[in-house]
């Protein structure tokens, strides 16, 4: 009987959006570059339909609905080297396109010092069509583009906040990696000397937080270099501190693509 009810509760799949709401979208889709950028926690937009998920206004614009100055620094690196970019229009706290399937915090009744209630005991029918709706078509719009592209690089942006269950971090500047650390590696030793931002390897988070999911899914399950960059979002607070972070993060990725480009000719050659 149990098993009949779950049936006819997955078959029911709610309508999440209004008519005519999208969930993602491409931005510079045109672009000629050697680079696909994607930014999942873009937007702290909540559909109408989850009543705000049961949360005060601030805690809808916290860091913890979204990245803070992430798309406006994706879009600056988007701008510098030509290349497309991939963002999530829905906020994290709805559907976290940077988890898998069925992991609690893809879905999270808790994010920081906020209590969620829209995401505590979610019907079945519905975690099935925030899958279906919201998560499954950012996964096919990212892996379109990728996949019209031959072997670009890919980098995701994201920001974090300088604060955290009341622990101050000191990074300023985080160059993530899961498996692959080629990109990551390289773009290290392309620090500039001048570049004014404390700057580290899997810091504030590493892999075994759950957070490499769309570089290792799209990037290294399809062999392409791939890094995921997170600034902390104190120092994107306006357009010319997000220029600023944007043009040391374009120093460090093109002397890191140049030189692992270089090292590819080598080893054909």
């Amino acid at each position: 009987m149990q098993k009949q009810v779950e049936t006819v509760e997955r078959a029911f799949e709610p309508a999440l959006l209004e008519p005519g709401e999208t969930v993602c979208e491409t931005l510079n889709g045109n672009g000629h570059g050697d680079m696909v950028l994607a930014c999942e926690h873009a937007s702290h937009h909540i559909p109408n339909y989850f009543n705000g998920l049961g949360l005060s206004k601030k805690a809808r614009h916290s860091h913890a609905a979204w990245d803070p100055g992430a798309k406006d620094l994706a879009l600056d690196l988007s701008d510098a080297f030509d290349a497309p970019l991939v963002c999530s229009k829905i906020s994290r706290l709805v559907y976290d396109c940077n988890r898998p399937e069925n992991t609690p915090s893809a879905m999270p009744s808790r994010s920081e010092i906020f209590d969620i209630p829209g995401n505590i005991d979610i019907p079945i029918n519905e975690a099935q069509a925030r899958l279906a709706q919201i998560y499954h078509p950012f996964e096919r719009m990212l892996s379109s583009v990728l996949q019209s592209r031959g072997q670009p690089v890919l980098v995701t942006v994201h920001s974090f906040t300088p604060v955290f269950n009341g622990k101050k971090r000191e990074v300023e500047i985080g160059i993530l990696h899961g498996t692959d650390s080629r990109l990551a590696d390289a773009m290290l030793e392309f620090v500039p000397a001048d570049a004014g931002f404390v700057v580290r390897r899997n810091e504030p988070y590493g892999p075994t937080d759950g957070v490499a999911h769309t570089i290792e899914t799209h990037g290294q399950n399809r062999g392409l270099l791939n890094v995921m960059i997170e600034v902390r979002n104190d120092l994107l607070g306006d357009p010319k501190n997000v220029m600023r972070a944007a043009n040391v993060l374009a120093k460090m990725l093109t002397g890191a693509m140049k030189k692992l480009n270089s090292s590819t000719k080598d080893a054909r050659s």
